[in-house]
């Protein structure tokens, strides 16, 4: 569906007969569309109704309107460039790219991540997440030009369809003596999880979990697993030392450092230690901090998940832990998965990525789903396995090729033990980054405009 109306976009695109009547079929093609994407938005205005429920259906349209200013943009420039199917596919992804970036990014439910359940998805390894954009918009313009009665098109288009629905998906490897890690999930509510009455409840939920079975390599609670600030919290982590036994144990918490507050990642080694910590870097704008915090708070109005007008402060930047046997991890904690260029800025290149996060904010619609899907980008893009755990799920193991290898469903409290995936050698993409394909969008256009002049 989503290539069909994308197709549609294109041509209303084309039949603009002028740029400023390209650009608002832009806004409001990116207007539709990231309402039907981002539908989830609501779900965290939502857990506390009295005080931000208001809040959730201007939050839905704001931020739908706001990015669609990216593909206003990006219209507009096509149009410029000769309204063609290579200007519309290379100014619509350059926008993509920018709405990635600034203003922090937000690369989220780009079009070309409805190709990760598929073969296509492979080619990421190459071209990221914006090279399946392209084919995204490729193909739509393919539909588009065939339904005007084209058939060479019509030809191209059901081919390639083909091709990518019916080609085989490969699996990451998995050694035989890989170390067993084992994903904690304990189903905490977003509206119960801090309820004084009930986070006893979900913290002897995941020590029970924690203690079962056999022992594994590696145990990893999710994001803020425990109710205590870390530096606070040593009666708790001895708790969950005696649980794990020799076994290390990985659990995000918050952190305070004098007055600033992290959300942080902690490692508890197998003699009950803090062995490394990490903050979070990457927040999450109007969740985690909100802009110009001190003046706005005076008006009551605060970060969803902050406790003051500043909310969070920001950690150093990406970084790699030492893992012992099971090799150097790149943590990430919840939000920080989607940006494909914070993975890439890791300081080395590690043997795993180890993201956790607290998805109870997206609801039990789409947003955990999404957000799932991009982790497997991210696998795919740097050819390496990821460890993800999540408070409400899905948490899962996911290969170097992108594939789930164990999960637990969304809304299921319980633990799954997985064999942690070998990473693959390092992909074209985990060296280059974008920078190829920005270059390729940037001859298209340029071809387009230079094509444009000699007909004129």
């Amino acid at each position: 569906m989503s290539i069909i109306a994308l197709g549609g976009l294109f041509g209303l695109f084309r039949a603009a007969p002028d740029i400023r009547r390209a650009a608002w079929i832009g806004w409001a093609g990116g207007t539709g569309y990231f309402i039907v994407a981002l539908s989830w938005i609501i779900e965290p205005f939502l857990v506390d109704i009295a005080r931000h429920g208001w809040m959730a259906p201007f939050a839905l349209f704001f931020l739908a309107s706001g990015l669609a200013f990216f593909w206003m943009a990006g219209c507009a420039l096509a149009h410029r460039a000769g309204s063609g199917g290579i200007a519309f596919v290379s100014a619509l992804t350059l926008a993509e790219a920018l709405r990635g970036r600034i203003f922090t990014g937000f690369p989220w439910a780009q079009p070309g991540h409805i190709w990760i359940d598929t073969s296509l998805a492979a080619t990421a390894a190459y071209a990221g997440a914006l090279g399946l954009t392209i084919a995204t918009l490729a193909l739509a313009v393919l539909i588009w030009r065939a339904l005007e009665g084209n058939k060479l098109m019509l030809a191209a288009a059901l081919l390639g369809q083909a091709a990518i629905l019916l080609a085989p998906i490969t699996r990451g490897p998995v050694d035989a003596d890989a170390p067993t890690v084992r994903l904690i999930q304990p189903n905490a509510p977003q509206h119960e999880k801090w309820d004084p009455d009930k986070v006893q409840i979900f913290f002897d939920r995941q020590l029970d979990f924690t203690r079962s079975g056999a022992r594994p390599d590696l145990v990893v609670w999710p994001e803020t697993a425990i109710p205590t600030a870390l530096g606070r919290a040593e009666e708790m982590l001895d708790t969950i030392s005696d649980a794990a036994g020799d076994v290390t144990v990985v659990l995000g918490a918050l952190r305070f450092d004098g007055p600033r507050l992290y959300n942080a990642m902690a490692v508890l080694d197998g003699q009950g230690r803090l062995s490394a910590v990490y903050d979070k870097h990457h927040l999450v704008p109007f969740g985690e901090y909100l802009p110009f915090g001190n003046t706005l708070g005076k008006f009551g109005l605060r970060g969803l998940a902050a406790d003051e007008g500043h909310g969070y402060s920001s950690g150093p930047g990406p970084a790699v832990i030492d893992m012992g046997r099971l090799g150097k991890a790149l943590p990430l904690i919840c939000y920080e998965g989607v940006f494909p260029h914070d993975v890439s800025g890791a300081p080395e290149r590690a043997d795993f990525m180890l993201l956790i996060t607290n998805d109870a904010w997206f609801g039990d619609i789409s947003g955990p789903y999404q957000h799932l899907a991009q982790a497997r980008l991210r696998s795919i893009e740097q050819g390496l396995p990821m460890v993800r755990a999540a408070n409400t799920g899905v948490s899962a193991m996911i290969d170097a090729r992108g594939q789930i290898t164990a999960y637990l469903p969304l809304g299921q409290a319980g633990f799954v033990d997985a064999p942690l995936p070998a990473p693959l050698p390092p992909t074209v993409y985990s060296k280059t980054g974008d920078l190829p394909i920005l270059l390729l969008l940037l001859i298209g256009l340029g071809g387009a405009m230079i094509t444009r002049r000699q007909l004129h």
